[in-house]
């Protein structure tokens, strides 16, 4: 069972506390006119947290507890701010920012692929992409407690403040031009940002990008799958790093 709050007054303490991430809040269908549930709608807006209103049904796997119509899925892991970490962000640093990825294996996966590849963060929207759930930290083999993750309510706004501080943006999509190899990732602070796998990058997100790289197909089969995508991209900028670091030696 994934880790979540339920009940009126535990989710209304958690949403006062502001202690526990909470990723997303179910609401039964069935509850109407309740002075909790509108506050609990109130704070959840004002803080970014999606809530949906779901049949009875959804809430079979939980009949065990006491929810009264209402249960917090809770991330296992603690959201950073993206100010701060940019007040600490030391030179040469990477992010890769996802833009859309609703299945958590492939965000175990990347998230896995990051820490391996030594990337400083992963930002993740609160609305309209998977949040860090108990599947994506099994499927990262841990890796969840190593990096960063940072959620912002606004991708486009989280961009414009990385460009704005000196940040390089290079965005993936089968249809653009240039090559993901053809980028030289290093001497400059740089964020990937990797699309859902049906609708890609956002519109916006690529008119703010600074390059815009594909990688190469040998046929007209399917493209890959954002996971291994993220993978090939960030470690040719591993193989550029190293290869750096051997010259200057």
């Amino acid at each position: 069972m994934e880790d979540i709050i339920f009940g009126k007054n535990s989710v209304l303490e958690a949403l006062i506390s502001g202690e526990r991430e909470i990723n997303k809040i179910l609401i039964s269908k069935n509850i109407h006119n309740d002075v909790k549930l509108n506050k609990i709608k109130e704070l959840a807006q004002a803080n970014g947290i999606v809530f949906q209103f779901v049949a009875k049904e959804k809430f079979q796997p939980y009949a065990e507890y006491n929810h009264q119509g209402i249960i917090a899925r809770i991330s296992p892991v603690k959201y950073y701010d993206l100010d701060e970490f940019l007040e600490a962000a030391h030179e040469n640093a990477s992010l890769v920012i996802l833009d859309g990825v609703e299945d958590s294996h492939n965000l175990g996966a990347i998230i896995r692929t990051c820490v391996c590849a030594g990337v400083d963060a992963v930002i993740i929207p609160s609305r309209r992409n998977v949040q860090v759930n108990s599947i994506v930290e099994k499927t990262s083999a841990g890796a969840v407690n190593h990096i960063k993750i940072i959620k912002v309510n606004s991708l486009v706004n989280a961009v414009q403040k990385l460009k704005n501080n000196n940040w390089w943006i290079i965005a993936a999509d089968a249809s653009a031009n240039d090559n993901y190899f053809d980028v030289n990732y290093n001497d400059m602070n740089f964020a990937v940002i990797m699309g859902a796998e049906h609708a890609g990058v956002s519109r916006s997100l690529l008119k703010l990008s600074d390059f815009v790289v594909k990688i190469p197909m040998m046929n007209d089969f399917n493209s890959l799958n954002v996971s291994t995508a993220l993978s090939a991209i960030i470690f040719e900028t591993v193989r550029q790093k190293i290869r750096k670091t051997a010259k200057v030696k």
